[in-house]
């Protein structure tokens, strides 16, 4: 829209889907030229006005309304950032992404993601999630946006906005936590206490660059994790229902490998530990199997995912009933939220901790008799 800087004054329409945002916020989607100053300096000069009237740059616009943009000078080419291009959606990818949509309105779309395929871009990352959502905009007026993320192997369900009402809405369900998560996984070993909540502050481990986290009880982020034991085979492993209540980066792999029972298939956490033998798929055993939050139009979305196939064939292999886990109850009232909850699941992990060191010390002691 750099044809708004020419030698008069353009009027736009406000779009349903720019409802309820502030007029700033509409400056920087549409008119990136302007910057935050020169749109402060129209307002505060009467220049800029919405249906007519004087206005703010925090003022809230509403669909239909009309805004008026005075003339100015464009701005130099050095200082417009040139607008990066995607790359576009290849039918075979329009066709993936598609078949990954399990829900579906007129504010969301809900996508069981496969594991293997990151949620973002990055480094050396050109497949993802968001790269896709152009074959999911259809007929609305903007493209589909990110809300939330899955690491790139853990799969299940993954929240999409479909207008940036539902993105503003979704977006604040999850910094409320009244967004609510379920995940599935195959741990190894079984803990001690079968229902807890493991409460450890986690941060970035030095010289990692942020690619992975761990337990810092000194300035690490506070991180709560309600964990449930389903079903156990023997010793060996259990399948584990887990509730993040809250949204830290890699949390479940790093608390359940914390207190000793990595997610199978998680080597960057549990390291051999996480490795089960009898033809148990190497491949992450972490699945979001269930999402709930609050409709931006009212209601709620409650959407349960299916798994892959790898995890699925383990949980037959090892005898696990996922009925089980799905007759379990969304905890609603966080009864382990107490200070005797906290103390229980605490000592837990701390005697878990102390057996899988002990159990270190026994491997480095084998290791060095063999030698």
């Amino acid at each position: 829209m750099s044809d708004a800087f020419a030698d008069q004054a353009r009027t736009f329409i406000v779009k349903a889907d720019d409802d309820g945002i502030r007029l700033d916020r509409w400056f920087k989607r549409h008119l990136p030229e302007a910057s935050f100053a020169l749109v402060s300096r129209w307002a505060r000069t009467g220049q800029l006005r919405v249906d007519g009237k004087r206005c703010e740059p925090g003022d809230r616009i509403e669909a239909g309304q009309s805004i008026r943009v005075p003339p100015a000078e464009a701005p130099a080419p050095a200082k417009v950032k040139p607008k990066k291009e995607r790359r576009p959606v290849t039918d075979e990818e329009a066709e993936m992404a598609r078949n990954m949509v399990i829900y579906t309105d007129a504010q969301a779309f809900v996508l069981n993601k496969p594991p293997g395929l990151a949620t973002q871009g990055g480094t050396k990352t050109t497949e993802h999630v968001d790269g896709l959502l152009d074959a999911l905009q259809f007929d609305a007026e903007s493209r589909p946006r990110l809300v939330h993320r899955l690491d790139k192997d853990t799969s299940g369900a993954l929240l999409i906005a479909r207008t940036s009402r539902a993105a503003t809405a979704f977006g604040k369900a999850f910094s409320s936590r009244t967004a609510r998560k379920v995940y599935w996984a195959i741990c190894a070993g079984v803990p001690s206490v079968e229902d807890g909540m493991i409460e450890l502050k986690l941060g970035k481990q030095p010289g990692t660059g942020g690619e992975k986290m761990m337990v810092d009880q000194n300035e690490g982020a506070p991180a709560r994790t309600r964990y449930r034991v389903v079903e156990r085979a023997g010793n060996a492993a259990c399948f584990v229902e887990l509730q993040p209540y809250t949204g830290r980066t890699h949390q479940l792999r790093v608390h359940m490998a914390a207190i000793g029972h990595p997610i199978v298939g998680d080597g960057k956490y549990g390291g051999l530990e996480a490795f089960l033998t009898g033809g148990i798929s190497r491949k992450m055993h972490l699945h979001a199997r269930r999402i709930r939050v609050d409709h931006p139009d009212g209601g709620q979305i409650d959407v349960t995912a299916d798994l892959p196939r790898h995890f699925a064939e383990s949980l037959q292999m090892l005898g696990f009933d996922p009925a089980a886990a799905d007759a379990l109850v969304l905890d609603e009232t966080k009864a382990r939220d107490t200070v005797e909850g906290r103390k229980k699941a605490e000592a837990a992990a701390a005697k878990d901790r102390r057996r899988a060191r002990k159990g270190e010390r026994r491997g480095r002691s084998r290791t060095g008799d063999k030698g």
